[in-house]
């Protein structure tokens, strides 16, 4: 037995509620709604395979050795020209997923008590990412929108107690699903730059569209203000572990420098095989097969839960793009007192209330709809209706 002191932040780290769940519900017989994984059928296996071997017969003393911080030269070039708005590649930097990211980003903009504003609900790996930093997070109200721009105004504070940053997914929001308007993008963007507020604009989902492409990104509309992230997570594969950064000058050189403390770089190969794959417009070809498949996945959730919540207290979002869905129960209804009697039955999804920085609204709960199949999805909802049920029985 040891009797270390560890730093004060460790105590501030805390495991992914999603995660712990998933240990819960990974048994045989449970159709898990519960994670954020995107669905093996999308994955492009024979395109990797043959970029694979591409690289390792062009390239692989360099695929295999030591690389430069800021990433691959040829990926930071496919990703500034995919992108758009008019991005230098010098502004890309490549991380080891979207979520060394964040860890970044709060690398460089929190100190203990900073303030950030958070949407409510967010992101639960974006809290968790900055935790350790011992910042302040106030969550902003949100509508179907997005972010609300009075309320987010109102909590930016003065002087020392000033927001270090704002941190928004406007894309197919993980969890709600939601997709911030045109004009809130726009007043939110403005506003921000009158109150010099940087953004931090998540977007992994933004490619996974079903009803039309979104609005142009917050970057697009101010470059100087706006941090952007990206990932080929949800639309190549996310084992691959490769995410990216487009950041203002300012900032750019401290993030780097934040990389380099933490990995030196992110894997040589694995960026040399997305920037092959990236060739020839493959990714224009292959995310419209992704979408296809989650927004029929999507529809049939939507049509279950018509029938199965009937007169029931139970209301959705009807997300036009992502992988997400968020539900709230009746008025009351605690979701993780619910989540025991959904297992019970077969099916499992994400309590809400791990996604609020504050004031935590617990009759909410995430479902994902990407990784089960049309009949899974009817089996699940069902389930999850009788489990509602019986809780209100008790």
């Amino acid at each position: 037995m040891t009797n270390w002191t560890l730093a004060a932040r460790a105590a501030k780290m805390n495991s992914s509620a999603i995660r712990e769940i998933l240990k819960l519900t990974d048994r045989p017989g449970i159709i898990s709604m519960a994670g954020g994984l995107p669905s093996p059928a999308g994955f492009p296996i024979t395109a990797f395979t043959a970029a694979c071997n591409a690289v390792m017969e062009r390239d692989g003393a360099a695929a295999l050795q030591y690389s430069t911080t800021e990433g691959f030269p040829a990926l930071r070039q496919a990703i500034a020209d995919f992108l758009p708005w008019d991005v230098n590649p010098e502004q890309v930097l490549i991380t080891t997923g979207s979520q060394q990211a964040l860890d970044l980003i709060a690398k460089i903009f929190m100190d203990k008590g900073s303030r950030i504003l958070v949407e409510k609900p967010t992101y639960l790996g974006a809290l968790q990412a900055f935790t350790p930093m011992e910042p302040v997070a106030v969550g902003v109200d949100s509508d179907d929108e997005g972010m609300l721009v009075e309320d987010f105004a109102a909590k930016v504070g003065t002087g020392a107690d000033k927001a270090r940053i704002a941190y928004v997914l406007p894309n197919f929001q993980n969890p709600t699903g939601r997709t911030m308007s045109e004009a809130r993008r726009q007043a939110l963007v403005e506003k921000a730059k009158e109150l010099d507020i940087p953004l931090i604009e998540d977007n992994p989902y933004g490619d996974l569209w079903y009803e039309g492409e979104p609005p142009l990104p917050l970057a697009a509309r101010n470059p100087e203000g706006v941090i952007y992230m990206g990932s080929f997570s949800k639309v190549l594969a996310p084992g691959l572990r490769v995410g990216f950064i487009v950041a203002p000058k300012s900032v750019y050189g401290k993030l780097t420098q934040a990389k380099q403390a933490a990995d030196l770089h992110s894997p040589s190969f694995n960026q040399r095989v997305v920037a092959e794959v990236m060739k020839d417009g493959f990714l224009q070809r292959h995310i419209p097969t992704i979408r296809a498949m989650y927004k029929a996945q999507r529809d049939v959730m939507l049509v279950a839960l018509e029938r199965e919540m009937e007169g029931l207290d139970v209301s959705w979002t009807r997300p036009v793009g992502g992988m997400f869905l968020w539900v709230r129960l009746p008025k009351g209804m605690n979701a993780q007192d619910l989540l025991p009697e959904a297992v019970e039955r077969g099916m499992a999804f994400v309590p809400g209330a791990p996604f609020f920085a504050d004031e935590a609204e617990h009759n909410t709960l995430r479902l994902s709809y990407v990784t089960v199949s049309p009949a899974q999805i009817n089996q699940g909802i069902a389930a999850l209706a009788a489990a509602i049920r019986a809780l209100q029985a008790k």
